[in-house]
């Protein structure tokens, strides 16, 4: 990979993590870590071009059928896909199949490309994690597999200390924080080639005292009021926080994703304002 690249155009697409969940703007839109490495990358190439079609709760099957398309169709220079950990969270789960499904979308999008960028999800520490680990670790060998033979980059998240930290993430479990939303957009940065503007991004974070006993017991039990039990009920009835919803940029009255590219390009630093472009 060259340094310091200029890259023209990212689509990309996923579930709820390239979605942008739990970085909340004040607006009560998310933003995460596709958004801020767009912006980054729009702020060295006048006319960048961006578009993220990833849908919280999505399986891979999903990503397949309604993104990838889409996604390929855009002629992008780079495309991120990050999909399969969701199912790997189901009780029941086809890891032959989630492979497959994989196969197909790297297959699909690396000719539609120049630069394919995989992930090695990250892992919060707790029991989760220890429960689903097998099912991911192989999640994530098919990723390496597949990037060796495709030729696409690989961001390993999972290997990074610094996002294992509970504290980088949201109060749901399940999703990061601001903070460690800006880590994966720098680890992305980094991956593309650009020049580190945070090297230490898998540093872990200083320690801090760990919560008394009290603190855990009512933080549990707000974590299973609030997001434990709507998770399984969702589960219980096949339903998904992702019905109805579309990516950010993607139209389900016209049935196609459009571009965004920066309101104004004269402005220094990373982007923050965006306007559609076309239709």
């Amino acid at each position: 990979m060259q340094t310091n690249p200029t890259h023209t155009s990212l689509v990309a697409i996923g579930d709820s993590f390239t979605e942008g969940m739990s970085d909340r703007l004040p607006d009560g839109t998310y933003r995460g870590w596709a958004d801020l490495l767009a912006g980054r990358m729009a702020a060295r190439t006048p006319g960048f071009r961006y578009a993220n079609l990833a849908v919280r709760g999505k399986l891979i099957a999903q990503i397949v059928d309604e993104q990838v398309g889409p996604a390929a169709a855009m002629q992008p220079d780079v495309i991120t896909l990050v999909g399969g950990l969701n199912d790997t969270l189901r009780p029941k789960c086809d890891m032959g199949r989630v492979r497959a499904l994989l196969e197909e979308a790297v297959e699909r999008l690396t000719p539609a490309c120049k630069h394919l960028v995989l992930m090695r999800s990250p892992g919060r520490q707790g029991p989760v994690l220890e429960r689903f680990r097998p099912r991911m670790e192989e999640l994530f060998a098919c990723v390496d597999d597949l990037a060796a033979r495709h030729g696409a980059l690989v961001v390993d998240l999972y290997g990074a200390p610094s996002l294992a930290d509970p504290r980088a993430w949201d109060v749901d479990r399940l999703h990061l924080t601001e903070e460690g939303h800006r880590r994966v957009a720098e680890a992305v940065w980094q991956t593309l080639g650009y020049e580190a503007e945070d090297p230490e991004w898998r540093t872990p974070m200083p320690p801090t005292p760990p919560p008394n006993w009290t603190a855990r017991r009512v933080e549990d039990a707000r974590f299973t009021r609030q997001y434990l039990l709507p998770w399984i009920g969702r589960r219980l009835t096949g339903r998904s926080s992702g019905d109805g919803r579309t990516g950010a940029h993607f139209s389900a009255e016209l049935g196609k994703a459009f571009w965004v590219t920066p309101v104004d390009h004269t402005h220094p630093g990373p982007v923050t304002d965006w306007r559609q472009v076309g239709p």
